[in-house]
């Protein structure tokens, strides 16, 4: 069986995993999905000095002391960043990695290289009177809504996982220097439905580093389809196997 390690992306927690991680259970498969330094349970850990090198290491920490091998690597949104680098690090302990909507980054960038529109949110950061904290993006009119959930119980349960960000992780680049990591197999899960203006994706090359036929598949929903749609999102990662 597998092991799935979920890492959510910005401004959520683990439990966003919440409606997956039975689903991917109930198959046999070992589920992980913790929370990044700065959210969830660790939100009281969130300083100016968390940065992309600060989750890398939560994720890289975790999968060395609980000794995980042949792990799929499923990175949402600013996640795509976190994976890449700790792939990067343990490319032995991968089987392969899952850009869920996710940042796809080249080494050397950063989340503001990557999805441009993000220096916005650090600069308007920088005229607040907490310069190293980014709120989360604010609610807007469907199809967009709260990072795509225009459900308003759904909206409702988000909201009680979302907090700051710091901007040093949308500023610290991902370090991709290790040939080993394009050798790992990658799947891209697009969704396809409410993407605000100027969050546009960058377009999934062909042939993926490895050499082989690029696997992009699609969910019609919004950006946390692992709310609006946990069972398809489920059916789509267990077709990995």
């Amino acid at each position: 069986m597998s092991t799935y390690l979920l890492v959510h992306g910005a401004w959520h927690s683990g439990q966003c995993w919440e409606r997956v991680v039975p689903l991917l259970a109930a198959a046999g498969h070992r589920v992980v999905a913790p929370s990044l330094t700065g959210h969830g349970d660790k939100a009281h850990l969130l300083s100016r000095e968390v940065g992309l090198d600060t989750h890398v290491e939560d994720v890289v920490r975790l999968i060395i002391e609980e000794d995980l091998t042949e792990v799929v690597l499923v990175g949402h949104s600013y996640a795509g960043l976190v994976i890449s680098s700790a792939a990067n690090q343990v490319p032995d302990r991968i089987a392969r990695l899952v850009y869920l909507d996710a940042m796809v980054p080249e080494d050397g960038e950063s989340a503001a290289d990557v999805l441009p529109v993000t220096q916005v949110l650090i600069d308007l950061a920088a005229k607040s009177a907490v310069d190293w904290r980014v709120p989360p993006l604010p609610e807007m009119p469907p199809p967009s809504g709260l990072f795509g959930i225009t459900d308003p119980a759904d909206a409702a349960w988000l909201r009680t996982m979302l907090s700051d960000q710091s901007v040093r992780c949308l500023q610290q680049p991902v370090r991709l220097d290790n040939p080993a990591v394009n050798t790992i197999p990658r799947t891209h899960i697009h969704c396809v439905v409410g993407e605000p203006e100027g969050f546009a994706r960058r377009p999934v090359p062909a042939i993926q580093p490895n050499g082989t036929p690029a696997q992009v598949w699609e969910l019609a929903t919004g950006h946390d389809c692992m709310i609006t749609m946990p069972v398809e999102l489920a059916d789509l990662l267990l077709k990995l196997d």
